[in-house]
């Protein structure tokens, strides 16, 4: 019998993880070769305890004895940690309008939002991977509500968990609001940590938010990761003179003419571009992707590698 989110297909599949991975291992190969320092620290592997056993993890540290006393269901494994210098925090859109964006179109039919981001997510937590740095994730959802986070751990495993925690909510601690945003992202890791945040900033209070991510940015790395959604507004064209549209992050209804319908795809554009010029105002790089996934691609991949350089100097 197949559960109801056995059915649902996910965000992004093994397959593509792998030729996320294999395009990270051949673009940042000139960072670990020839006149580059190492990038990577640290001691060795320190055994620091058992869980269950995750999608990605290597079948050699099963716990087969320890296993056993649960009757292999689950199945536990070994977990290692490296002493690391560095770790990578995502701070994710996971509100309800990034599970729209079906378009008409036949290259892109049936992509989300939420595809995008859990994309961004894929190759930041491999990039990390690559750099044996640890990977860690903080999903908020409209009016940040509600925070959900994974903690920082090494390997491709967390990066999967990760990517599953963000599409279903699997494994997400709430975290304590200790009295403002930027006081609760900043004190979530101890350590100054690299936070991208990925989402298509499409709600109210955006520009607070690029007010309140300047403030964590004096302690950790932070920069915008701002996904192109006009795609998602490339609305058919109807019939009607009007036309009721509903907000599913506010739970609100408006009516709308059928001219500025219309106009929903350029009026998101103009809004992303304010959001960008903001960011800029507010001292936050901005690395904007695409629909275009060999472009996004390759300027994520080589925007981090350009990052993690720039944080060891």
């Amino acid at each position: 019998m197949r559960t109801r989110e056995q059915e649902v297909e996910p965000l992004i599949n093994l397959s593509e993880i792998t030729e996320v991975e294999l395009l990270i291992l051949k673009r940042m190969r000139e960072f670990t070769i020839g006149e580059h320092s190492s990038m990577f620290h640290g001691t060795g592997f320190d055994f620091v305890g058992l869980r269950d056993w995750q999608a990605g993890d290597r079948f050699e540290n099963i716990d087969w004895p320890q296993s056993s006393l649960t009757n292999f269901s689950p199945l536990v494994v070994r977990e290692f940690e490296q002493p690391t210098t560095s770790s990578v925090i995502m701070i994710a859109d996971r509100s309800a309008s990034t599970r729209c964006g079906a378009t008409g179109k036949s290259d892109d039919r049936g992509t989300q939002i939420a595809t995008l981001i859990a994309r961004a997510i894929a190759t930041v937590g491999m990039s990390a991977v690559f750099f044996q740095d640890s990977i860690g994730l903080i999903t908020f959802d409209e009016g940040f509500r509600e925070l959900g986070a994974v903690r920082p751990r090494i390997g491709k495993g967390q990066v999967i968990h990760c990517l599953e925690a963000y599409q279903h909510g699997h494994g997400l601690q709430d975290i304590r609001n200790i009295g403002s945003l930027s006081a609760t992202l900043t004190g979530f890791s101890r350590k100054t940590s690299m936070m991208p945040v990925i989402s298509d900033f499409l709600f109210d209070d955006a520009p607070e938010l690029l007010t309140e991510l300047r403030q964590v940015d004096n302690v950790h790395d932070v920069f915008i990761m701002l996904v192109d959604a006009s795609f998602a507004f490339e609305l058919p064209k109807v019939s009607a003179g009007w036309v009721q549209l509903y907000d599913v992050d506010a739970g609100r209804t408006r009516m709308t003419s059928r001219r500025e319908l219309a106009r929903q795809s350029e009026r998101v554009q103009a809004w992303q571009n304010e959001i960008a010029r903001q960011a800029k105002d507010n001292d936050l790089d901005v690395v904007r992707l695409s629909l275009d996934q060999v472009k996004f691609d390759v300027a994520l991949v080589e925007w981090v590698a350009e990052r993690r350089l720039r944080r060891r100097k």
